[in-house]
């Protein structure tokens, strides 16, 4: 069994209007939930072996903060092809993983990795965790997937998503 995490980063911020997209922070706010997401990640032992992170800074922050949360250090790659990507380009990045990793976290941006997770939520799927991931994916939530197939495989409907968790539940 592998698992899947989808991390979207957490709250940016707009202060600064010259700023590339890709360029913007995090907010005071995705600051704050970003180690409390780091802590749930920990408490529930759902330490990633391999993280594929977006280059953006606020994705890039926000992995740094959850990082340090973790009680070990996690492989980690910045994948351009998931910068505000659809669902499609995620999932590609995805099937290149090697088949030897077990449990993968993805911080990426909406609406590519809200739609990705609604995708790929299959049979089995937790019904509540789907019902609140359909209302909404806030900045700093995290849905975990159970996977049966090596990564090269992952197609729409193969998961059973297994957890929703927002950083305001968290706290």
């Amino acid at each position: 069994m592998r698992e899947l995490l989808l991390l979207r980063h957490a709250k940016s911020s707009w202060d600064d209007a010259t700023l590339d997209d890709a360029d913007r922070p995090l907010a005071a706010r995705g600051r704050k939930a970003a180690p409390v997401m780091a802590r749930a990640i920990a408490r529930r032992g759902w330490i990633p072996d391999l993280a594929l992170v977006s280059p953006a800074l606020r994705t890039r922050q926000t992995w740094a903060l959850v990082a340090a949360g973790l009680p070990r250090s996690v492989e980690t790659r910045f994948e351009s092809d998931i910068y505000e990507a659809d669902p499609q380009a995620i999932l590609a990045a995805i099937r290149t993983v090697p088949p030897a990793t077990g449990r993968l976290l993805v911080v990426g941006h909406n609406p590519g990795l809200e739609r990705l997770a609604e995708n790929l939520a299959g049979p089995g799927s937790d019904a509540d965790a789907l019902a609140r991931l359909r209302t909404k994916f806030p900045t700093g939530a995290l849905a975990r997937f159970e996977v049966t197939r090596h990564w090269s495989g992952l197609a729409p409907g193969t998961t059973r998503l297994a957890a929703f968790l927002k950083p305001k539940d968290e706290e």
